[in-house]
């Protein structure tokens, strides 16, 4: 299987975020991508390659085009018109309601309401590489995916920063730009084929969701923490089904606290069925493996040969699969865990 890869993402390097009223070390930091890479890099059954690059026009056919122009300066113009700060979180954020019964909200000039305008949340910080490592991820997703349309039955992009949290118009959770959402908005749109977008990490992707809401030719799959406990808190439950010509492609699997692997796969089941149903011709999977037993901000309980079995069961589908990195947090085990799924998908 071929692993797309860039060390661009090395550039995304912030030492603090905001969590649960403290500041601490990142959970989403260069060290997980980097043990994934030394564990794929020692098996055989992978063959590393680079991303090509794609320009700014799939981002801008997903993503709101002042996103990208926002993040595109931000780090700077904060740095000139604040003051230097090596990672930079809003103050406050925009929400409509602070607006009722008045003419919609604008973007402000200064970059300090600018950061709220474009970000949801404390956890994401930029720094000076930022953007030139979520631009990079955006190459590895369009890269992995290419490399499937082009023939490889699977393909796996080693995508940091992550993507599924990023909405057409916001940034958060770690994310930058919705990866999984450009590929498989891309596929959709050069093939005239449907799209299935499977997401197995614990954290609901809200963004993906919000992009695929009123669409046909993508559906949207998530197994994931209950949202009643677990972030992004909002979005993820049962009855967000899809509206317009989406209705009925959304589908989303909130799980019970300690989840374990039979009881995951026997989950994951119905989600399988509803791709088949769908008549997707490509998956495109958000692989999150922040639902091992042993993660530090999650509390499921699946090991990895239950990640294996899991990779094992979507590879029964028999369809072409692109596999892109989202979440997981226990950095010493994550290498592991993502070569069993991969293992268990192409066996």
């Amino acid at each position: 299987m071929k692993v797309v890869y860039t060390p661009a993402h090395l550039l995304h390097n912030p030492s603090v975020e905001i969590e649960k009223s403290t500041t601490h070390s990142p959970f989403e930091n260069i060290s997980r991508a980097e043990k994934i890479r030394e564990v794929l890099s020692a098996d055989t059954a992978f063959d590393f390659i680079s991303p090509t690059q794609w320009g700014t026009a799939p981002i801008n056919a997903v993503h709101d085009p002042g996103l990208l122009r926002f993040l595109t300066t931000a780090w700077s113009d904060y740095q000139r018109d604040v003051g230097a700060a090596p990672e930079v979180v809003p103050d406050m954020f925009y929400r409509p309601a602070q607006r009722r019964g008045m003419s919609q909200g604008q973007e402000p000039d200064s970059v300090t309401g600018k950061l709220g305008w474009w970000c949801f949340e404390t956890t994401t910080p930029l720094t000076s590489g930022t953007y030139e490592a979520a631009r990079g991820a955006v190459d590895t997703a369009l890269t992995a995916t290419q490399l499937v349309l082009s023939g490889d039955k699977y393909s796996y992009g080693l995508c940091r920063p992550p993507g599924h949290h990023a909405t057409s118009s916001l940034y958060g959770g770690y994310c930058f730009f919705n990866n999984a959402a450009i590929a498989a908005h891309h596929i959709a749109t050069t093939t005239g084929t449907k799209v299935a977008v499977l997401d197995v990490d614990y954290h609901h992707g809200n963004g993906t969701q919000e992009i695929f809401y009123d669409r046909e030719d993508v559906l949207y799959v998530s197994l994931h923490g209950d949202p009643n406990r677990a972030y992004p808190y909002y979005l993820g439950h049962a009855d967000e089904t899809g509206t317009g010509k989406g209705a009925r492609c959304n589908f989303n699997v909130p799980l019970p606290a300690r989840t374990d692997d039979d009881a995951y796969l026997l989950a994951l089941e119905p989600a399988l069925e509803k791709i088949i149903k769908h008549g997707a011709q490509t998956i495109i999977v958000s692989l999150g493996l922040d639902t091992f037993i042993t993660d530090p901000i999650c509390d499921l309980s699946v090991t990895t040969d239950g990640f294996r079995r899991c990779g094992s069961a979507i590879a029964q589908l028999g369809l072409p699969t692109i596999v892109l990195q989202e979440g997981g947090y226990d950095v010493a085990k994550l290498g592991d865990n993502v070569q069993a799924w991969l293992h268990g998908l192409s066996a």
